[in-house]
């Protein structure tokens, strides 16, 4: 992925809310837009060095977008809506093996009462494709998610439906941690979405992962 916007550094200072940051850019506070709803407390922490990109709109109430953090050396992106844009990409180019040849390809699509990430064609088949962005590493270990999701779990049991009704249906993780030795469900912090991950594997929705910086 390109960005097409300029890119500054700056340091952490808080978090106001879900949406909202403090960031000191160059010796000046500044208020950002955080895109990423989830907790983060491994990555929000007072001093840690932030990439921010710098976006124009008359509607936007801060002038950057909080998009990655450094976590010690490491570069960890937070933009929630990346991961998306990534697997999208990916589909489109053939990247991902489990995922490669299809003719139609739509992001957000309606089934019952969810819209799933993307909706993908071929001949023959017709798949839904759920797209979960994972950010959180304990010692090592990638894990989702990092605080409970309700609408997560909802997805993960839809997607079940949607495969009991023909089609084929995915959950991909994109790991956005190339430095994470492997990937597990965080059944610490949300065992309802372990629950729903386990009773749609036994069901035949896949479970697929990639790894995207």
């Amino acid at each position: 992925m390109k960005i097409n916007n300029v890119v500054v550094k700056g340091r952490f200072i808080k978090r106001l809310n879900r949406f909202e940051a403090i960031i000191d850019i160059d010796g000046e506070e500044n208020l950002v837009h955080v895109p990423n709803t989830g907790r983060c407390r491994e990555l929000f922490v007072e001093g840690a060095v932030v990439l921010l990109e710098k976006r124009d709109g008359k509607h936007r109430k801060t002038a950057y977008e909080l998009i990655m953090v450094y976590r010690e050396s490491k570069l960890v992106s937070i933009d929630s809506q990346l991961p998306n844009k990534l697997a999208e990409e990916a589909v489109r180019n053939n990247v991902i093996i489990e995922l490669q040849n299809y003719d139609y390809i739509k992001r957000e699509v309606t089934f019952g009462d969810s819209r799933f990430d993307l909706y993908l064609e071929k001949e023959g088949e017709k798949t839904f494709v759920e797209i979960k962005g994972v950010t959180l590493e304990i010692d090592g270990v990638a894990k989702f998610p990092d605080a409970p999701t309700e609408r997560g779990t909802k997805h993960v049991y839809e997607l079940i439906k949607a495969k009991q009704q023909g089609y084929r249906a995915c959950v991909l993780f994109v790991v956005q941690l190339d430095f994470a030795n492997y990937f597990t469900p965080n059944s610490a912090m949300d065992p309802k979405f372990e629950e729903a991950l386990i009773a749609a594997k036994i069901a035949g929705v896949e479970i697929l992962m990639e790894v995207r910086l």
